[in-house]
């Protein structure tokens, strides 16, 4: 039997009384209060306290009732309970939940309301989180029936919503500045999630983004940057030539609306080369745009928690005043999918001349505001488009079948499918730090580590050398010491480790203070007590301000660089230097490196864009090829077979070179930042099959097939809590398992430090505990391979 509304204000009132309580007159005067009711998913007229439910007695007009959390307290709790209780055998046909200032009422007794509502929950809103992590824990878990959910501004860092959402159609989380990136399972229980809305968030992975999106089987509008012109997800009417699509939720009150743009000057997002983008993506990664230290006010201490930020006061109106000195936000560009005369060029097969369509179809002047950094990955538009085939609206620009077209054309270019990589079990690697605790005679201590190698022939070995001069040698599966050489005393970093491949228990420790030394871990304890500890180790010449070392093929020579244009030869069994190179470079010389197979041939980087094959054979006063990139080399090395140089200069400036003659073999065109300082570092993994890639001003290592160029994936670097991003300093591909590698990673908060951390493409993220940073290291990024 359907319950009037008479019925339930007499139940009110004795609920009231039952409480031994007063009742709401404000609450008794919505219930009662005669207004014409619109229809659902209308705009909802505010009216006072908790809003009016809207009646008129003399029709069956839909009813709905309008809920302010922010305007409710404690006392109401019990009362307003058992009222939402009997909504469901009510005429109310449905009630919205909102929260626009901060709230008195407790996080679980709003949740509780909520849930009470039970099916006829239509619309939460909930612009202000004074609710607290735990309302935003126990919403996560355990879900919600609304249709419609508004997050905007929300504290999450890691999204988690893995309850049940079965009933939700729209999900908008614009402005969650600290949101990064998502959970395995986020999203698994929203199978009838339509309209998803992500602007201004810190979302910048695809890879992740859209193994969480695949699983959003109904998904056919998203955005993650918006048009002024739209509130909502739907197509913006430049880009549909006609009315929005008919599926989309929208909810439009006059005091907010669902999906809201503030009033901000645009920002004008045009072709993926245009200089106003790269301006604005050199000072969205230099300046970390919202969540900049500076901008930053600790007010709750997130330690604990890796899924919900607190620490931190949310800037939403920052950007365009970091904007106005740097770029002009009144220009307007044309916007066309990311489509440019180069690829024209590269895509003629796919797409011939008279199939492209006509100009005026496609350089839509669309001005995009908000957009996270996510958009600004080379080809961001393009792959969306082809890993989520249901979409009919990205970014407020309809998708019509020429952009589908478009985008399977750029993908099978620019990207590598995991399928034939063979890597398709979890998008989110497992990521397990390397935490080794060393004793000396001041005690347990931990390392800062500044380098590290594989061994050659042992799987379970790594040596590394940290910022305090310390050499020590793990078994990197076990986690225990095997060989620790503490520092000498001096203060110095270890910048170059080189194992010996004929005389597996030795290696080379090349220190920044010119120390060169010969360890036999076969000699030396797992503990040290004595500094000056001498027994398995010999100590070769100095070479001032080294930054590199490597040993040739034949385990008889070796190399030093540094900080001058010279190159020291060494022959191991002596001890002695054999031969000064002076004059190799115009500027100084960051790394060195043999060739795997030929002991005569070594290469040298240097910061004054050349990389250089030598021959000793050949007496090395000329160089037997010279290659040159547009920016400082950090480093250079060989494919494990010798057929090709890997060249790494500042920024992401990565290629491949061929070893005989020096060409261009392969430019990854991995996009730079604009940044002199973001030293970059790459290696070969899986034998010579794959690059990895990464940047110190960055925090991701990109995966590139060596023969196509094109992309794998990109793997995120995340600490627990907010602003622990993981910096890459150095990495390596395991030489003995496929699709692993580790990584040297720097923490840039006062409160973090430095530690390498190894990654398995082939296991889930999920299955591992996180891990918590505490220590500060200040290392020099340009040093070193």
């Amino acid at each position: 039997m359907t319950v009037d509304i008479q019925t339930l204000e007499e139940r009110y009132v004795d609920s009231f009384r039952t409480h031994g309580a007063t009742p709401n007159t404000e609450i008794l005067s919505a219930l009662f209060k005669d207004k014409s009711c619109p229809a659902p998913f209308g705009v909802i007229l505010s009216i006072s306290h908790m809003e009016r439910a809207k009646v008129n007695r003399n029709n069956h007009e839909p009813c709905s009732m309008v809920i302010f959390l922010d305007r409710v307290k404690d006392i109401d709790f019990h009362p307003l309970l058992d009222l939402l209780m009997e909504i469901g055998a009510s005429k109310i046909e449905a009630v919205d939940i909102w929260n626009e200032s901060s709230c008195m009422l407790n996080g679980e007794y709003a949740l509780s309301l909520m849930r009470a509502i039970n099916q006829k929950l239509r619309m939460v809103d909930l612009q202000d989180f004074s609710l607290g992590k735990d309302f935003l824990r126990d919403l996560s878990q355990r879900g919600l029936t609304c249709q419609a959910l508004n997050l905007r501004s929300s504290h999450f860092r890691k999204l988690n919503l893995i309850g049940k959402f079965m009933q939700i159609r729209t999900l908008n989380l614009d402005f969650s500045t600290s949101l990064t990136s998502f959970r395995e399972d986020c999203f698994a229980c929203m199978l009838n999630l339509r309209c998803l809305s992500m602007c201004a968030t810190r979302v910048s992975n695809l890879w992740t983004t859209i193994a969480a999106l695949s699983k959003l089987p109904s998904l056919v509008e998203l955005r993650f940057q918006n048009c002024l012109c739209r509130y909502d997800t739907g197509p913006c009417p430049v880009s549909s030539a006609g009315r929005a699509n008919d599926i989309t939720y929208s909810v439009q009150p006059q005091k907010s609306s669902l999906i809201e743009a503030p009033s901000l000057d645009g920002w004008i997002l045009g072709n993926q080369n245009s200089s106003a983008q790269e301006a604005f993506r050199e000072l969205f990664l230099r300046n970390n745009i919202i969540m900049n230290p500076e901008f930053q006010n600790t007010t709750e201490d997130s330690s604990d928690d890796s899924e919900v930020d607190f620490s931190t006061h949310q800037q939403e109106f920052g950007l365009v005043e970091l904007l106005s000195n740097a770029v002009d936000l009144q220009s307007e560009v044309p916007f066309y999918t990311s489509w440019n005369q180069s690829e024209e060029v590269s895509l003629k097969d796919a797409f011939t001349s008279h199939s492209i369509p006509p100009l005026q179809d496609i350089m839509l002047k669309y001005v995009s505001h908000h957009p996270s950094p996510i958009c600004f990955e080379k080809h961001y538009r393009e792959y969306m488009i082809a890993s989520l085939p249901h979409l009919n609206v990205l970014d407020n620009l309809l998708i019509k079948e020429i952009d589908k077209d478009f985008a399977s054309a750029i993908f099978a270019q620019y990207f590598e499918s995991l399928g034939a990589a063979k890597v398709g079990s979890s998008p989110w690697p497992l990521l397990h730090p390397l935490s080794i605790l060393g004793n000396d005679s001041g005690g347990e201590r931990s390392f800062r580590p500044r380098q590290f190698e594989y061994h050659p022939s042992n799987s379970s070995l790594m040596v590394f050398g940290t910022l305090d001069g310390d050499v020590v040698v793990v078994n990197h599966e076990s986690k225990k010491i095997v060989s620790y050489i503490p520092s000498p005393g001096a203060t110095n970093s270890v910048l170059g480790l080189c194992w010996l491949k004929k005389y597996p228990s030795k290696l080379i420790a090349g220190s920044d203070n010119g120390s060169l030394k010969l360890y036999d871990i076969q000699h030396i304890p797992s503990a040290v007590a004595d500094a000056y500890y001498s027994a398995g180790s010999a100590t070769f010449d100095e070479f001032d301000q080294l930054t590199s070392v490597h040993v040739n093929s034949t385990d008889e020579l070796f190399l030093a660089s540094g900080y001058s244009k010279n190159v020291a030869l060494y022959d191991i069994n002596s001890g002695r230097w054999l031969q000064i190179i002076t004059d190799m470079h115009q500027e100084h010389i960051n790394v060195v490196k043999f060739a795997n197979h030929s002991p005569s041939l070594f290469v040298t980087s240097s910061f004054d864009q050349d990389v250089k094959m030598w021959d000793l054979r050949q007496k090395p006063i000329q160089p037997c090829h010279t290659a040159s990139s547009s920016r400082g080399n950090v480093m250079a090395c060989f494919s494990p077979d010798d057929h090709y140089l890997l060249v790494s200069a500042v920024d992401n400036e990565v290629k491949q070179l061929l070893a005989v003659d020096g060409r261009l073999y392969l430019d990854f065109e991995i996009a730079s930042t604009g940044s002199s300082q973001n030293y970059t570092r790459s290696y070969y993994m899986n034998g010579r099959d794959y690059v990895i890639s990464g940047s110190c001003d960055e925090q991701v290592v990109r995966i590139c097939c060596t023969q196509t160029g094109r992309r794998l994936r990109d793997v995120s670097l995340e600490g627990k809590g907010s602003g622990t991003s993981m910096f890459v300093q150095s990495l390596r591909g395991d030489p003995f398992r496929d699709f692993n590698m580790s990584v040297l990673a720097a923490y840039m908060r006062p409160s973090s430090k430095s530690e390498i951390v190894k990654v398995n493409l082939l296991a889930s993220s999920d299955h591992a505990k996180e891990y918590t940073c505490n220590r500060q290291s200040h290392p020099s990024n340009s040093m070193g391979g």
